[in-house]
C-alpha cells in the first residue's frame, strides 16, 4: 500500500504534465532520425515487405506478445531491474545483427525484440513503484503497445494506449493482446523494413531498434508518471488525461 502525503499543489502538478509532455514530443523525434538514415515515409516502409511476410505478420506479432509476457515475467525473477540504456544496449546490437543477415534473420529476431521491449516497459512500470507482477500491472505494460510507434508518431493523434484503467479478468489480457497485435503488427512491419534496407543492413538494424527501444521507454514514462500522477496528486486519472492530451495538441511553449 502506498503511503501518501498531502496532494501535489496545481504548480507541482501542472509541471509533471509538463515534463510527460516532453517526453512524449522528444520520443517522436527518435522515429524522425531513423527515416533520415533509411530514405523515405513511414507510410511507404510496408510497401517493401513482401507479401508473404506481411500475411505471417499480424499472427506472429500476436505469438510474440504472448511469448514476450511469459519471457520477460520469469526473467524478473532471475535479474531484476535494469537500467534503460542497457535494454538499448541489447536491441541495438540484436537489430544490427538482423539487418546484417537481411530478412529472415530480423524476422527471426522480432520475438527477442518484442520481449526485451517488454521487459524494459516492465522497469519503468517499477521506477514509478508498480509491481510488475500484479496482473493489473501487466495488463497496462501490453497496453503500452498500443502507442502509434516511433516512425508514425504525431503528437496527440494517437493516445489510445493512455486509456482509463479498467477491471482485469481472467480474459482480459488475451483479449488486449488480440486488440493489440494488429496495431504493433503494422509497427514491426515498419520496424522489418526499415532495418533490411539495402545496402545500410546493420546500420539500419541497430538505428531502428535503438528508436523503437527508447520510444517504448519513453511512452512507458508517459503511461506510468501519469498513473503516479494520479495517486499522488489525488485527481481522476480521467481529468489528468484530459490536461495531459490538451497539452499535446497545443503549441510547445518556447524556453
Amino acid at each position: 500500500m502506498d503511503v501518501l502525503g498531502p496532494p501535489l499543489d496545481k504548480a507541482d502538478v501542472d509541471a509533471r504534465l509538463d515534463a510527460l509532455a516532453l517526453r512524449h514530443r522528444r520520443a517522436g523525434n527518435l522515429g524522425i532520425q531513423v527515416l533520415n538514415v533509411v530514405g523515405g515515409r513511414a507510410e511507404a516502409l510496408l510497401d517493401r515487405l513482401p507479401d508473404t511476410v506481411m500475411g505471417r505478420l499480424e499472427t506472429g506479432t500476436q505469438q510474440a506478445l504472448e511469448m514476450a509476457m511469459n519471457a520477460a515475467h520469469r526473467s524478473r525473477g532471475m535479474v531484476g531491474t535494469q537500467p534503460g540504456w542497457l535494454s538499448r544496449a541489447v536491441t541495438t546490437a540484436m537489430g544490427a545483427a538482423g539487418g546484417f543477415g537481411g530478412l529472415p534473420s530480423a524476422m527471426a529476431e522480432l520475438p527477442i525484440t518484442t520481449t526485451i521491449l517488454l521487459r524494459a516497459i516492465q522497469d519503468v512500470a517499477g521506477e514509478y513503484g508498480f509491481d510488475p507482477a500484479e496482473e493489473g500491472v501487466r495488463f497496462d505494460c501490453v497496453q503500452v503497445f498500443a502507442a502509434a510507434g516511433p516512425l508514425d508518431h504525431d503528437d496527440g493523434a494517437d493516445l489510445a494506449f493512455l486509456t482509463t484503467r479498467v477491471a482485469v479478468t481472467g480474459k482480459a489480457m488475451q483479449a488486449l493482446i488480440a486488440k493489440v497485435a494488429p496495431r504493433l503488427s503494422v509497427v514491426l512491419g515498419q520496424k522489418l523494413a526499415a532495418q533490411t534496407v539495402p545496402v545500410l543492413g546493420a546500420a539500419a538494424g541497430a538505428a531502428t531498434n535503438y528508436a523503437f527501444t527508447s520510444y517504448y521507454q519513453q511512452m512507458a514514462h508517459v503511461h506510468f508518471g501519469l498513473r503516479r500522477l494520479a495517486i499522488e496528486a489525488d485527481i481522476p486519472h480521467a481529468e489528468l488525461l484530459e490536461r495531459f492530451r490538451a497539452r499535446l495538441v497545443a503549441p510547445p511553449a518556447r524556453r
